[in-house]
């Protein structure tokens, strides 16, 4: 029995009590099935579009895709998709079904769908209905296709990385012949809007097994960032580093907490390293300037996938200055405050972290204990209070008018030195200090 919220069942019972069949299908009944909360409830049913319309009257209703059979209904305060029994026409894109045809079998709308974990449907009432075999792939740990899988990546190429996505989220394998049609026709990818290969490389990105997945179909990804291609079997020869720079990458990756920002970060963070590799007269290898030349790789991969101008300044500032120096020291805290904020500098410290222990030659416990000191000592600096940008200062420039510093550029160079003579600590952030200070400057500029 799974527990539906109560606008799910709402929804069931409207529709069954018109004589329709109605079930709860897909990634809900998946993830219940996985002891998991599902993220979003979506509803098949015999009804066709006319009749949902008829069921619904009264009801907040949205014809959000009614030709192809799908009406979003509000219940209980939560919105959710209701879509008619159907089969998929030819998909000439690799993307989208040309039509769609209602059916009344729900084993027929099943028989389109990508996996056999998602391709299971529920009432409670009737119970399950798995036509195809995914609750015993749930217990393997399986993601396999429904039917043959090279058809369904044909259709769909999307597909291919759903797969992926899913194996490294859940910590499943791949099935072989899946496997083999994903690494043989990841060529069709080039047909899917650059917009949804990122959102489906964020969710995998982010997942538990994500290195192990990102490894074993290296081939799939470089198809759509062949920018990473190159990293792939580079020897560092360097002691610092035990393997190649894919390899340092991919570890690299997993010890950093899973979000977006971090994760893209790990994964772009030295993809700069085939342009500029030198070897020395010793037979070791240096990569001179990677941080530069990793920034403008990374931001070709970022501007391809179409990432948010938020996320990608982020991104590209954390591969730019990810080996700049840290310590616990106030003032050079201070510095990097000032440089980055506090989100980013944290941030920081956690692509630190993760490039140290990715390296495979550093003790875990001592990089543990260094990060674990940056984030007290940053702590302790924030309780302070610090100064650390222009509007910190106790000063400002109604302040310098007042004393008869000229506006324009004048007003912001001396703020600038003021703000620098506090972050030196040089100068206490007083009010008259920073005046005394200001006259100083103000004379030397005459």
């Amino acid at each position: 029995m799974m527990a539906l919220p109560r606008g799910v069942t709402r929804i069931l019972t409207q529709l069954t009590a018109r004589g329709h069949q109605a079930y709860v299908v897909g990634g809900c009944v998946r993830d219940c099935l996985l002891g998991r909360t599902p993220k979003d409830w979506d509803v098949c049913t015999s009804a066709t579009p006319e009749d949902m319309l008829r069921a619904f009257a009264g009801w907040h209703v949205a014809e959000t895709g009614l030709k192809h059979g799908t009406l979003t209904v509000l219940a209980e305060g939560e919105s959710y998709e209701v879509t008619t029994f159907r089969v998929d026409g030819a998909y000439t894109d690799h993307r989208h079904p040309d039509g769609v045809t209602f059916v009344t079998d729900v084993r027929e709308d099943l028989a389109r769908r990508d996996f056999t974990v998602n391709a299971m449907a529920y009432h409670p009432d009737t119970g399950l209905v798995d036509a195809f075999g995914g609750r015993e792939d749930l217990a393997r740990g399986l993601i396999r296709c429904v039917g043959d899988a090279a058809t369904r990546f044909r259709e769909d190429a999307l597909r291919i990385l759903r797969a992926l996505r899913f194996a490294a989220v859940y910590g499943f394998a791949i099935e072989e012949q899946t496997a083999r049609a994903a690494h043989s026709l990841k060529g069709t990818l080039h047909d899917v809007a650059a917009e949804r290969i990122r959102v489906e490389l964020a969710k995998l990105l982010c997942g538990e097994c994500a290195a192990d997945i990102l490894r074993a179909y290296a081939d799939v990804v470089f198809e759509v960032l062949p920018w990473l291609k190159p990293m792939a079997g580079l020897d560092q020869r360097n002691p610092h580093h035990c393997w190649d720079v894919w390899e340092h990458t991919l570890h690299a990756v997993m010890e950093v907490p899973p979000t977006e920002v971090l994760r893209l970060t790990m994964l772009l963070h030295d993809c700069g390293k085939p342009d500029c590799m030198t070897v020395d007269d010793r037979g070791v290898g240096h990569f001179y300037g990677h941080q530069t030349h990793s920034e403008e790789r990374a931001q070709a991969v970022l501007a391809y996938l179409r990432v948010d101008n938020a996320t990608a300044r982020r991104v590209l500032t954390l591969v730019r200055r990810h080996d700049v120096p840290l310590s616990a020291e106030p003032k050079l805290l201070k510095r990097r405050l000032n440089e980055l904020g506090e989100e980013a500098l944290r941030q920081l410290i956690e692509v630190r972290r993760a490039d140290a222990l990715g390296q495979g030659t550093n003790d875990r416990a001592q990089v543990e204990t260094w990060a674990e000191a940056m984030r007290e000592a940053l702590d302790a600096l924030l309780a302070q209070t610090p100064c650390v940008t222009l509007k910190q200062l106790a000063v400002n420039g109604g302040d310098l008018l007042a004393m008869g510093v000229p506006g324009g550029k004048l007003i912001g160079g001396c703020l600038n030195c003021l703000l620098e003579e506090v972050l030196d600590e040089r100068l206490p952030n007083r009010r008259e200090a920073l005046l005394a200070r200001a006259e100083a400057w103000l004379r030397d500029q005459r």
